[in-house]
């Protein structure tokens, strides 16, 4: 039987999210990829055992999570129940609804009837009777924002979630949205959106300075740019490669000589830092005390505890930080 490290919260660091009293790690882990259907139990079972251990509270899912859509909820939910349940209390368990489900009309989107069903289909898939938190996947141009608000208010009094989020949504509508749920005392308190040194649009869209304003936490997805901002690609693209398993996501077009040259400017200057590529580009994102954690996933237990090494070192001088802005603005 699995029992957690005694001294699994010595390293971490947990900032609060937002203005909120809930403190997320600095690093959380994500179940985007590498917990469908298709992945070893054992494998996935060392996820999760490996970022808990070193003090990894947050574990990140949506209903959509596979292959198939509803599998990594229900292989998260299956450990959980096994293996992690003793530490409930100890961990926070996120997932999400917008994108589509099931057939028909109601299964997709933001409408109430939508939201509801799904938030009750995800706790079953995770055998849980709430969740932590439960965000909107993404803006609905079709419904009225105060329905979607009204129905995240609904999940937080009917007990089946304790806060609220919004995802992939713009500054604008995250201030509209923002001001219903605070007249329906709803306790939203984090944004998650994409976000890297290759992935600016949250500066771009004015959701992090918005964040900021409203006292919002954020987390960013996709902080490694789906692997490009590793050493992963540096030689070739190697055959068990998610371009090469999956490519739904990140295309071998994405790789070209261009970009292949900014990483690895921005890998060396990540050695003469004494990190990783992966290090600093999580290190980047946290620099300002803005983005409250990173959503990094993993297909093995070593690279969650690589990227932990992330948060000893997450200050930037100015003269790096143009740098950096400079490798980024050549050319492609």
């Amino acid at each position: 039987m699995y029992e957690a490290l005694k001294n699994r919260y010595d390293t971490m660091k947990y900032p609060h999210c937002g203005t909120s009293g809930l403190k997320l790690p600095m690093v959380s882990f994500g179940l985007w990829h590498n917990f469908g259907s298709n992945m070893p139990v054992e494998n996935m079972k060392q996820l999760c055992f490996t970022a808990f251990d070193h003090g990894i509270t947050h574990f990140d899912l949506a209903n959509n999570y596979g292959p198939e859509a509803g599998s990594a909820e229900e292989n998260f939910g299956r450990i959980l129940k096994q293996d992690l349940k003793r530490y409930r209390d100890e961990i926070i368990v996120s997932t999400k609804a917008g994108y589509g489900m099931w057939p028909g009309p109601y299964g997709d989107w933001g409408s109430r009837k939508y939201l509801l069903a799904s938030l009750d289909q995800s706790l079953k898939r995770l055998q849980l009777d709430y969740v932590d938190i439960f965000y909107h996947h993404r803006m609905d141009p079709n419904t009225p924002l105060e329905e979607t608000m009204g129905a995240l208010a609904q999940a937080v009094t009917s007990g089946k979630a304790l806060y609220v989020g919004l995802s992939n949504y713009d500054g604008p509508t995250l201030k509209k949205a923002s001001d219903i749920l605070k007249e329906l005392r709803c306790p939203f308190i984090i944004n998650q959106n994409c976000y890297s040194i290759l992935n600016r649009s949250i500066e771009q869209n004015g959701l992090k300075e918005m964040s900021k304003e409203l006292g919002k936490g954020i987390i960013a997805f996709s902080p490694l740019a789906q692997g490009m901002l590793t050493d992963r690609y540096f030689n070739g693209i190697p055959q068990d490669s998610r371009i090469r398993t999956d490519g739904r996501f990140l295309k071998e077009s994405s790789l070209g000589e261009g970009t292949m040259k900014k990483i690895r400017a921005l890998a060396e200057m990540a050695a003469e830092r004494g990190q990783s590529l992966a290090q600093m580009a999580l290190a980047w994102i946290l620099r300002d005390g803005i983005v409250t954690s990173v959503l990094a996933g993993a297909s093995k237990p070593e690279q969650i505890l690589n990227n932990i090494k992330a948060i000893k070192n997450t200050s930037f001088d100015a003269e790096e930080l143009q740098r950096i802005e400079d490798i980024c603005n050549w050319a492609n």
